[in-house]
């Protein structure tokens, strides 16, 4: 299904160059701590301002917003500074408040998306707006639950739509707050190319040492456009203090020295595309030699299967898999792949090869 839906360029607010760039304090704490904030990103160029208004929070008792009246502090931003403004709605009556305080853009929550009742109130509440709706992805890699909250906001006339991959939760032990999971946003890019994707490395990170070579990342896969949380003093912030940028900082992000590099969408330069025409050729024939050799490994599976169906042995060896798997993570090590990469196929491979055992039964 092809969504009709506008590109970045056509929302009234993002501007030349690359990449779009939405910033400001997690949360609204004070109309001086706002003005303040906002001011200091205006200084150089940021035009979409984000403050969260209504927070949630996993236990109560935490800081969980001011509310409504945290809209004015919006309005005054936009009056004082021109700039536009966003944040995050959760209920039909968040979405009533900033329809009423001239909110240009709001965003849907990971823990909303992934309530459908919730983004279908949501989308009809936005019916007959102008508003521009971003989606963060589902707390869960969950990729068709979302993209089917970006089908009710399209089916409810909101064109002016797009992503927001801030990573997934995870058990696991990880340097980074959230599992960045890319290959979700690459499956979004696949399944509806012309919807754009903002990356939140801020939520991603967790830890502000962490946005950059997050950020680069997303840029350096196509993504459109960053959401930084930005405070005029991120040690004194109400929530999530580790993961803000004072607005210099964030300047020094985009414009420093070392600053995040944007890769272009395309070149005409003709070595280059002969290079990449040589390469991929090249790609095609080693992933058509993969097809050929899993097929053989299929089959050398299922003549094991047969020995054991014979022999009435269960499938699953799990002493013999952890063998060669931890002998083909020290095999892929060494030939530079990294660990998780090494994991993630061969244990693909083993599933295929139970399943392809257990149909034998």
């Amino acid at each position: 299904m092809k969504m009709d839906i506008l590109p970045p360029s056509e929302w009234g607010f993002f501007t030349l160059p690359r990449p779009c760039v939405i910033a400001g304090p997690c949360s609204a704490e004070s109309e001086e701590q706002v003005l303040e904030t906002a001011v200091g990103l205006r200084k150089f160029g940021i035009n979409m301002f984000r403050a969260g208004i209504w927070k949630p929070r996993t236990h109560p008792g935490c800081f969980e917003g001011v509310g409504a009246p945290g809209l004015k502090w919006l309005q005054e931003v936009k009056k004082q500074t021109g700039m536009k403004v966003s944040c995050e709605v959760a209920s039909t009556q968040h979405v009533f408040e900033c329809v009423k305080h001239g909110v240009d853009m709001v965003w849907i929550g990971a823990r909303t998306t992934a309530n459908p009742f919730l983004v279908q109130e949501i989308a009809e509440a936005l019916q007959g707006t102008d508003m521009t709706v971003l989606v963060k992805n589902p707390v869960n890699p969950d990729l068709d639950l979302w993209i089917g909250a970006f089908e009710r906001l399209n089916n409810c006339g909101i064109r002016k739509l797009g992503a927001i991959h801030r990573g997934v939760s995870t058990s696991q032990k990880i340097k980074y707050r959230n599992d960045p999971a890319w290959d979700m946003a690459i499956g979004l890019r696949y399944k509806v190319p012309e919807l754009p994707i903002f990356c939140d490395p801020s939520h991603m990170a967790g830890k502000r040492e962490y946005i950059k070579e997050l950020s680069q990342r997303a840029l350096d896969l196509g993504f459109e456009g960053l959401m930084i949380e930005s405070h005029n003093c991120p040690d004194c912030a109400l929530s999530d203090a580790k993961q803000q940028l004072t607005p210099a900082d964030l300047l020094n992000l985009l414009e420093g020295p070392d600053h995040i590099v944007v890769r272009d969408g395309d070149t005409q330069d003709s070595s280059f595309r002969e290079n990449m025409v040589q390469l991929r050729a090249k790609i095609d024939v080693i992933d058509e030699n993969i097809i050929n050799l899993l097929a053989q490994r299929m089959e050398v599976s299922r003549k094991i299967g047969e020995f054991k169906k014979e022999h009435n042995i269960p499938i699953i060896q799990a002493a013999r898999w952890d063998s060669v798997l931890d002998r083909m993570i020290e095999a892929g090590t060494q030939a530079g792949l990294s660990e998780q990469c090494v994991r993630d196929v061969f244990n693909a491979v083993h599933d295929e090869s139970v399943d392809v055992q257990h149909k034998m039964l």
